[in-house]
């Protein structure tokens, strides 16, 4: 199979890229500098020469806090961007595989989200990945998969347990917030399933997280001791840490149409730790 990957060069476009390669697929690697997916005519151009079966869309704008201030910018990549990769991977006859966020919604449910729960945003980002879901859908109507993920991190960008990691190695005490609860998800674990549902072709949008669930505060305690660190974290709210962007409370995404079931999001701590020290060695 041949796989055309968008933003090749962020942190999941990279696991990605591994893991096709390692299910023994071809893969076409396209980073930003070689496709802005905001120039519908340049996606045309590119995947039409790539002729792949499959295009997987790894571009995006991950600044949060920075949406909030420029949302037209977010909006741009997030939203009419991802529409014009599934424009132009539809044209090419290919099936699209579109990557979205829990921040499509608010947060305010008591129990996990799954798919067929109304979408609503309450930030920018979301606002924008929801504009980028509606796109994919119109756009490639018969030839999608919208995958739904949460909490990303990997060893090849910069993500919150690099965060954690880095401020336990230069402050004696650590503050984390303890309200937001969510599904952390290990890019190399979510890179094979994307690879999988590249085959699968299942139409319509799909949740898959690292299984489990953890408050951000119980995040950053596993993280810290996974490094063998000794630095004390201490839970704090929300309001005690403020944000340009309204954050959901509640960011826990489960499956109700069977989609893969990724590992426990500890075993995905314990794989980023062991491939950052090899990075690092």
């Amino acid at each position: 199979m041949r796989i055309l990957i968008t933003g090749a060069e962020g942190m999941l476009g990279r696991d990605v890229q591994r893991a096709a390669e390692q299910a023994g697929h071809e893969t076409t690697p396209l980073a930003r500098a070689q496709l802005d997916v905001t120039d519908a005519d340049a996606a045309v151009a590119a995947v039409g020469a790539a002729a792949p079966d499959v295009v997987i869309n790894c571009a995006a704008w991950t600044d949060v806090d920075g949406a909030e201030s420029r949302a037209r910018e977010a909006t741009a990549v997030n939203g009419a961007g991802a529409g014009n990769v599934a424009a132009a991977a539809d044209a090419a006859g290919a099936w699209i595989v579109h990557v979205s966020t829990d921040y499509v919604f608010d947060g305010e449910k008591s129990s996990a989200y799954v798919e067929s729960d109304p979408p609503s945003p309450v930030s920018a980002y979301g606002r924008s990945k929801l504009d980028g879901e509606l796109a994919v859908a119109a756009a490639a109507s018969e030839r999608h998969t919208i995958v739904r993920t949460a909490w990303l991190f990997g060893a090849g960008g910069k993500c919150f347990p690099k965060t954690i990691l880095r401020a336990a190695s230069q402050r004696p005490e650590l503050t984390v917030v303890s309200d937001q609860i969510g599904c952390p998800t290990f890019t190399g674990h979510l890179a094979k399933a994307l690879v999988a549902l590249a085959q699968q072709r299942t139409l319509g949008v799909l949740h898959v997280a690292g299984l489990g669930q953890c408050s951000w505060y119980e995040f950053a305690a596993a993280i810290v001791d996974a490094a063998g660190s000794d630095c004390p974290v201490r839970p704090i709210s929300s309001d005690d840490y403020p944000t340009p962007t309204r954050r959901p409370a509640n960011s826990v995404l489960i499956s109700e149409r069977g989609a893969l079931t990724l590992p426990e999001w500890r075993a995905g701590l314990e794989q980023f730790i062991s491939e950052l020290a090899e990075v690092r060695a």
